[in-house]
């Protein structure tokens, strides 16, 4: 996968997936009682989820990119 489709990707399907991961979270208080009694855990929950994702990406990125330079 060359430079222009990995761009194209990321500007077109991050929002998409965004919107699919949002929609995950609405049905899942919607339908689960646990999530509807205690809503700032699940809430909690699912901004740790793309946080954590996002920052692994980061780190690894940042050491992909440290070690080139060494």
């Amino acid at each position: 996968m060359d430079k222009d489709n990995r761009f194209a990707l990321l500007v077109i399907g991050l929002p998409f997936l965004g919107l699919i991961y949002c929609l995950g979270i609405i049905l899942i208080f919607i339908l689960s009682p646990f999530a509807q009694n205690h809503a700032f855990i699940t809430g909690i929950l699912a901004a740790m989820i793309p946080f954590s994702i996002a920052a692994s990406i980061w780190i690894r990125a940042s050491a992909k990119a440290y070690d080139r330079n060494k």
